[in-house]
């Protein structure tokens, strides 16, 4: 039996419609299934506890959602170690870029997960909350702030919008960040803890980043003025900032962040710093193409 999880209000509704689609998909395919949503995150969440304690012996979860979804569902799945596969059906969807699955290819996808047995990746653990992509602080989570209280407009552009609010009067902070071997004292407008390669839509901001290597990869962007960061900001997309003087990465198991400042993980809030990381290896399990 498989758990077919769906948000149907994610991705403006596309979650509805996709969930949908994979649920005739299984049907066509004759593979027994359980649709799990709810009307809430808290809702969804226990109906999945339900069904997977009802079910010990889930084959797998499907789900259907954004990053929102995958950190709900992350926190059910990797305590029980059933294996999950997300099918991009949010605003950034950036698991599912970091995974490097085609994000319009669903059929693919499922063809692969049904017929190959699933691998053990890494997931990054946060004050005790798992991800699976980036964990980030400064200057992303201020613009994200932001963007959860803006009412319009919808989808990806609130976030663009809230950039433009943002930039003028951002200024960088001094963040006290312990690695395996060192500590680095700094100022710093960004900094990724990438378990995954992807945050924010796409963007590449540890583009070497390996969900199977058993390290995070923490990218430090430097203080540089508001027009440098302007002209820096495209190359994100296809990680070519990591060229840049201002950008620093290093290699750890283990990050601690110390500031006034708050953390966002997979796009969901953290809180305020300080927080501890750590990448757990092999905890995970999913797929890869």
């Amino acid at each position: 039996m498989w758990a077919l999880v769906i948000n149907p209000v994610s991705g403006q509704g596309k979650g509805a419609s996709v969930g949908s689609y994979v649920a005739g998909y299984l049907n066509k395919k004759s593979v027994p299934f359980t649709i799990v949503t709810g009307n809430s995150a808290p809702a969804l969440s226990n109906h999945l506890d339900i069904f997977l304690k009802a079910n010990p012996q889930c084959e797998g979860v499907i789900a259907v959602g954004g990053d929102g979804l995958l950190h709900i569902v992350l926190q059910k799945v990797i305590p029980a170690q059933v294996p999950i596969t997300l099918i991009a059906a949010g605003t950034g969807n950036d698991f599912v870029r970091s995974l490097g699955w085609d994000l319009s290819d669903v059929e693919v996808q499922l063809d692969f997960v049904l017929s190959h047995p699933p691998k053990k990746m890494d997931a990054g653990l946060v004050d005790g909350e798992w991800f699976g992509s980036v964990l980030s602080t400064g200057f992303d989570a201020v613009v994200n702030e932001r963007a959860n209280k803006l009412k319009w407009p919808k989808g990806p552009m609130k976030y663009n919008v809230s950039i433009v609010l943002e930039l003028p009067r951002f200024k960088p902070k001094m963040y006290d960040i312990h690695l395996d071997d060192r500590t680095i004292s700094t100022q710093a407008m960004l900094i990724a803890v990438g378990n995954g390669r992807s945050y924010g839509g796409g963007m590449l901001v540890c583009p070497e980043a390996d969900m199977c290597d058993g390290f995070f990869d923490v990218m430090i962007l430097h203080p540089v003025s508001k027009i440098e960061f302007i002209k820096v900001f495209p190359s994100v997309f296809i990680g070519a900032h990591v060229d840049h003087p201002a950008v620093e990465i290093v290699r750890s198991k283990k990050v601690r962040i110390d500031s006034k400042a708050v953390a966002y993980s997979d796009g969901e809030r953290i809180g305020q710093l300080p927080v501890n990381a750590e990448c757990i290896p092999g905890v995970m399990l999913g797929w890869t193409p």
